[in-house]
């Protein structure tokens, strides 16, 4: 079409009704409708035809008709792209990459555009290349739980002491209220009700929010983007900075956002045609490394964990020093800590003095305690020459993305009682604490929308067991240094005893208590629970019941094994206790497959029974 000034109306009309040449030879299909230009609007095929775009901002859209229609939002954008003039409310400049596109894909001249923003912006940030950022699970906050992912635009390597920290990051999360309680934020982020805002931060920012405070290991993941992709993403960042993307937990997420990104940077990729149901940050990392989009991982622990692994590399002995010094009941320059050997009193300082400096950042040690206590172990440890500090943590064997598949289906024979059925069980998602551990925290779980249906042979009746909205649980051990409280909450519908039927009721759970490590992969637990179940078939319509549950919890690459002993008492309507034996195990045979059985034996109304089934775990 050379050099153009203006399509007119006829012209225009032709080239978006019509197939290209160039794309008749490659399939029949109109511009409009072209993969590209669908993903630079954020088109989704809607469930009864036509297209809906994601976006929810109004100045995202250069026709009134643009949010569901990708033709009239086309003929905008080319006859805006032509108007002439310039200056940063020109078209050119409110969406670079959808102008860049479309003067390539018809011919148009691609003179430079007056865009003094734009331009600014792009300086600033001075990127050659891209790296995606996970950051690990964090179970005391709705918004973390399955991770957290966000794009680091890093500048030229000009040579090995390029300060990757001062790189700039794109994220995408929830606008969220400063007054919303951590429930509201919950609720509204999984039904809809925040906008979902993308901004740019320093790269510190976020190593302070996610390593140091929140406490979460972060991987880097380098994508292999050449730099005419990496300055096509930046160009459509531009084009949807502070603008409204509705945020949902399952789907339209941080990670779903980020995926969009790089499929408008390499058009092809097609990484959102991965999400159905939901798009979990691990998940979406994973599909990333399996389209061959990376080039390097690196792992950088957060301060929590340097800290339990310095802590970790001292003796036992050393470890009752350690707590001994840093609460004040030995000095660091006592005659105790100075009878060691200068390797292990290096090391030893070293430890304590990372840990006060957590506690003092993490828990809020008064300063007038941290700030001295912390001088004496630097003192102590300057007088030691020739040791080298204690070694970074080392990379984990297993990355969060390499971990089990986070939806599971699972197939099971069983018995109640007396009466033989067989068990379905669907899991969109994500992971509980009989899974393999590999890629997952230790002691952790986190279920939603789990559906358990059961056929019971004996009637030919089929039945709904069990409905799970959410079921969180976090075993994290305690010992000399940490007294992190266990707990664990969950909601949903259950099939409940009676005394003489079993109904399906809504319940509410939870509990609080501790647990302590017997070994590298086995934990003692004790939890103080309470319940809550709500039917008509209730004599009072509710019922409540405080209650306990003690058991152990072992988990390895191999297999997972918890077992222990649980007692309610209800309170309200049938006022009876209910008291079990448990045990439940998994065999792992890689991240695809769990062989699995359970036990329960049960007094309930003054009557025994028990219960088991077995069966197979797919993870997909």
């Amino acid at each position: 079409m050379g050099n153009m000034r203006r399509i007119g109306p006829a012209v225009l009309w032709l080239i978006i009704s019509l197939p290209l040449q160039a794309q008749t030879q490659a399939e029949d299909r109109p511009l409009h409708l072209d993969p590209a230009w669908l993903t630079l609007v954020h088109y989704q095929p809607g469930r009864i035809g036509g297209y809906t775009s994601q976006a929810d901002d109004p100045d995202f859209f250069l026709s009134d008709a643009g949010k569901t229609s990708p033709k009239a939002e086309l003929e905008a954008t080319i006859q805006a792209i032509q108007q002439p003039g310039g200056g940063d409310d020109h078209a050119r400049c409110r969406f670079p990459a959808r102008d860049a596109w479309l003067r390539a894909r018809l011919g148009m001249a691609r003179e430079p555009a007056n865009c003094p923003a734009y331009q600014q912006w792009s300086e600033t940030l001075n990127t050659e290349s891209v790296t995606l950022v996970f950051a690990a699970s964090y179970l005391n906050s709705p918004s973390s739980m399955f991770g957290h992912t966000f794009l680091r635009l890093d500048p030229p390597q000009e040579d090995e002491q390029t300060n990757l920290l001062l790189a700039n990051t794109i994220s995408y999360a929830a606008d969220a209220a400063a007054h919303d309680s951590e429930l509201m934020f919950a609720y509204r982020g999984i039904f809809g009700g925040y906008p979902g805002i993308t901004t740019v931060q320093p790269y510190y920012e976020k190593i302070r929010l996610y390593s140091d405070i929140e406490h979460r290991d972060l991987w880097e993941y380098k994508l292999n983007l050449n730099q005419q992709e990496v300055d096509v993403m930046l160009a459509h960042a531009w084009e949807i900075r502070d603008r409204n993307f509705d945020y949902f937990f399952f789907d339209e997420n941080c990670a779903y956002r980020l995926l969009a990104l790089i499929d408008v940077a390499r058009p092809g990729t097609n990484l959102l045609d991965e999400v159905s149901t939901h798009a979990i940050p691990s998940d979406t990392v994973r599909w990333v490394v399996d389209r061959n989009l990376v080039e390097a991982v690196h792992y950088r622990a957060s301060a929590a964990t340097a800290m339990a692994y310095s802590l970790s590399a001292l003796s036992e002995r050393q470890q009752t020093l350690a707590a001994a010094m840093a609460n004040g009941y030995v000095e660091p320059d006592s005659k105790e800590i100075r009878a060691l050997p200068q390797r292990e009193r290096a090391h030893l300082l070293d430890a304590t003095y990372d840990y006060v400096r957590y506690k003092s950042e993490a828990d809020g040690w008064p300063r007038n305690i941290a700030a001295p206590l912390s001088h004496s172990l630097l003192r102590e440890r300057s007088k030691i020459d020739g040791v080298a500090p204690i070694e970074k943590p080392p990379q984990p064997q297993v990355r969060d993305d390499q971990g089990h598949d986070t939806f599971r289906v699972s197939l099971s024979a069983g018995q109640l009682a007396h009466r033989e059925f067989t068990q379905l069980t669907f899991r969109p998602a994500y992971h509980d604490i009989l899974d393999p551990p590999a890629g997952y925290r230790n002691g952790a779980q986190l279920q939603f929308l789990r559906l358990d249906a059961r056929y019971y042979t004996d009637n030919d009746e089929l039945q709904l067991e069990q409905i799970t909205g959410v079921e969180i649980r976090s075993l994290s051990p305690r010992d000399a240094f940490f007294s992190p409280l266990s707990w664990q909450v969950g909601f949903g519908g259950r099939r409940t005893d009676t005394g003489n039927k079993r109904v399906l009721t809504p319940y509410l759970e939870g509990g609080a208590g501790g647990s302590w490590r017997l070994g590298q992969h086995t934990q003692a637990f004790a939890i103080a629970t309470a319940d809550l179940e709500i039917d008509d078939d209730l004599r009072r319509g509710y019922d409540a019941a405080p209650g306990a549950d003690i058991g152990l919890l072992h988990q390895n690459d191999s297999f997972s094994l918890v077992a222990g002993t649980k007692t309610k008492a209800w309170i309200v309507s049938s006022q009876h206790r209910q008291d079990q034996l448990y045990a439940k195990g998994n065999w792992h045979f890689g991240r695809e497959f769990s062989l699995f059985a359970e036990f329960t034996r049960e007094e309930h109304y003054d009557r025994y029974q028990s219960t088991w089934q077995a069966g197979l775990h797919i993870y997909f």
